[in-house]
């Protein structure tokens, strides 16, 4: 969904490639944002909520419909691969808060200090004015979500951030949220969303995304379409959306609120 993403597809082309599972390749492409410092909104490094708690959020969807999420997140570098863990060994979808860093750990997850010197200096200066105001296309709000369709025709997708920087303790977005930050449909598409989180709650959007394609719109068009639900019901000068998808012919798409 950003250009800080074009490292994570080249790491996911290594499994799609040699003919793997585009779980795996989504998977293995996020790891890659989520372990780089110098990305202050993914994972290590990442800018924290207003008390100074870097807490994230996750999800994946392959294949078959099963879906896992983490939110609300601490200590783990991975929450990517928690969230798949959540999907393929316990009977639910979402794990939050403690309970997901309890779980983290019972799988061998290592605990880790998220909050990078810089990221620390950041939420020192901003205290100062404590002033909460999302600039648009500046990675405070942002994700990295990654869709793609293997050689076997199969969709799977990921979706990781850290969320809002300086966000009320405790706020989670639309990345771990399946129908929102993340829709897989193996028999129509997959699309994935990056930017205010909350807009996009509010309108399932890419649920939405992968309903138009199933109804016959391009990716682009279906994610325009998803966009412009936002934009007619909301003030959106100060915040960005973005929507990018793919569908089952390996056709993609996307479309923002603002240009960058």
């Amino acid at each position: 969904t950003w250009d800080f993403g074009m490292k994570a597809n080249a790491e996911a082309w290594k499994v799609l490639s040699a003919k793997g599972r585009a779980m795996d390749a989504v998977e293995q492409g996020v790891r890659l944002v989520e372990a780089d410092p110098t990305n202050q909104s993914v994972g290590l490094g990442g800018l924290p909520d207003r008390d100074g708690h870097v807490t994230l959020d996750a999800c994946v969807m392959d294949e078959t419909g099963n879906a896992g999420s983490v939110c609300f997140l601490e200590h783990i570098l991975h929450p990517v691969s928690v969230a798949r863990k959540v999907m393929e060994d316990t009977p639910h979808v979402i794990l939050s808060g403690q309970g997901a860093l309890q779980f983290a750990l019972e799988q061998g997850f290592e605990k880790t200090d998220l909050l990078t010197a810089e990221s620390r200096k950041a939420w020192e200066k901003w205290k100062e004015k404590s002033e909460y105001k999302p600039i648009i296309n500046i990675e405070n709000h942002d994700t990295i979500g990654m869709v793609a369709l293997d050689a076997h025709g199969n969709l799977s997708g990921a979706c990781t951030t850290s969320g809002l920087a300086y966000k009320m303790h405790g706020r989670v977005g639309d990345s771990p949220i399946i129908g929102a930050g993340l829709f897989v449909d193996n028999e129509v598409g997959a699309a994935t969303a990056t930017g205010m989180g909350e807009a996009v709650l509010k309108t399932c959007g890419t649920f939405l995304v992968v309903e138009l394609m199933r109804q016959g719109r391009s990716p682009e068009e279906a994610c325009r379409e998803a966009v412009m639900r936002i934009a007619k019901n909301q003030n959106y000068s100060d915040f960005q959306i973005g929507f990018l998808a793919l569908d089952k012919r390996g056709n993609a798409g996307a479309y923002c609120i603002h240009p960058g």
